[in-house]
């Protein structure tokens, strides 16, 4: 779960890391109000839970309340990256010397927490880490053990901040402190500035909140922006199912999340496109058809990949299920079987007698077959 700069900016806060005075409004009137209020000049800026919004035009600078209200009337309503946006951060103007970067993310390499800075701020992180990868410091954390104001001096030594390592250590350890407290995937200050006075305050921040701790974060989770769902994902999650729309043109159906997701990331190792992200579990025979016609209806769709594989849950049953939709719905689109696991020889034998189907043996070659089929279906069109 994603959240806008205003929500993020306030867990900062909470946790010792100054940030710019400022308020949210939501008209171009209360955008006025807030600049009289703070008395200086001020940035007018769109709350989207997204980047980039200097880039689209929604950040604007202003030298008084009259300029912040025009600022805010040219904001407001604007589409940025698919949301409209309805509300402002009005917050006084900082006058940078220098911009650095900081981050506390969950690192795939080391399994566990990483902590990021960089000397060289306001731009992408990838961008720093190609133009001066001597700029970016990473510090892998042991959750057990944290992330000390040692760690943090030895991780900014040699950066040449001027004098600013105290203050930029005491920030790592409270961004590391928020990420671990407010279950987050990724928390991230870029710009870090140290302003002309020699403060170092949080002009922007991202949060991105782990999903699987919405239940256990949930006062926090009501200040988040849950992303825009398409039609078929609306309709998916009404149905209680958890169904991710992609721009490929393979349906996927599979049991298990796990699976779900190695299937499409073989589908991608070989070339092809997955249109979808859908997993029904063991209940297949329950929910296969509700589940089918959402994968089918997406128009992209020109081949279907059941990729079933049982321990505990049986796929002769969940085989029963799917068959039961695919007679149910005839769709017109090539339908690919791949069925281990207990139950797969019942499995296989109802294949052959309901549908004329021989699954492939292994996973892989169905894929392979999946692919060449969505490609043969769209040169025929």
């Amino acid at each position: 779960m994603n959240f806008e700069e205003h929500a993020a900016k306030a867990l900062l806060q909470a946790a010792g890391i100054p940030v710019p005075r400022g308020r949210v409004a939501r008209s171009a009137g209360e955008a006025e109000a807030v600049a009289s209020e703070l008395g200086v000049p001020v940035v007018v800026k769109a709350q989207v839970p997204t980047g980039k919004r200097g880039r689209a035009g929604g950040i604007r600078a202003a030298d008084d309340p009259r300029s912040a209200r025009e600022a805010a009337g040219a904001i407001l309503g604007m589409e940025i990256a698919g949301h409209r946006v309805e509300a402002l951060l009005v917050e006084e103007r900082a006058l940078i010397a220098e911009e650095y970067y900081a981050a506390v993310l969950g690192d795939a390499a080391s399994k566990g927490p990483l902590v990021m800075f960089s000397s060289e701020g306001g731009m992408d992180v990838e961008e720093v880490a190609a133009s001066t990868p001597d700029r970016l410091r990473r510090k892998p954390v042991d959750i057990l053990d944290g992330f000390s104001l040692k760690a943090a001096h030895e991780m900014l030594g040699g950066l040449g901040l001027g004098g600013n390592e105290g203050p930029a250590a005491e920030i790592l350890v409270a961004l590391y402190r928020a990420w671990r407290d407010n279950d987050a995937e990724l928390i991230e200050i870029n710009p870090l500035a140290r302003l002309t006075d020699g403060r170092l305050v949080a002009l922007d921040c991202k949060f991105v909140l782990d999903d699987s701790s919405v239940r256990r974060q949930e006062a926090l989770a009501d200040a988040g922006s849950a992303e825009p769902l398409t039609a078929l994902e609306a309709r998916g999650k009404a149905l209680g199912l958890r169904y991710i729309e992609l721009d490929g043109d393979i349906g996927v159906l599979g049991n298990g999340a796990g699976l779900t997701m190695t299937t499409m990331d073989v589908i991608a190792h070989h070339g092809g496109r997955p249109a979808n992200f859908l997993e029904i579990g063991g209940a297949a025979y329950t929910k296969a058809v509700p589940a089918l016609e959402l994968v089918l209806d997406n128009p992209r769709v020109r081949c279907l990949l059941v990729n079933f594989c049982g321990a505990f849950a049986r796929t002769d049953v969940m085989t029963a299920g799917a068959l039961d939709a695919l007679e149910a719905l005839r769709p017109s689109v090539p339908v690919i079987f791949s069925v281990h696991g207990t139950g797969s020889a019942e499995a296989r034998a109802m294949l052959r007698e309901r549908l004329g189907v021989i699954p492939h043996k292994t996973m892989d070659e169905a894929i392979i077959a999946a692919i060449a089929a969505a490609r043969g279906a769209s040169a025929s069109r």
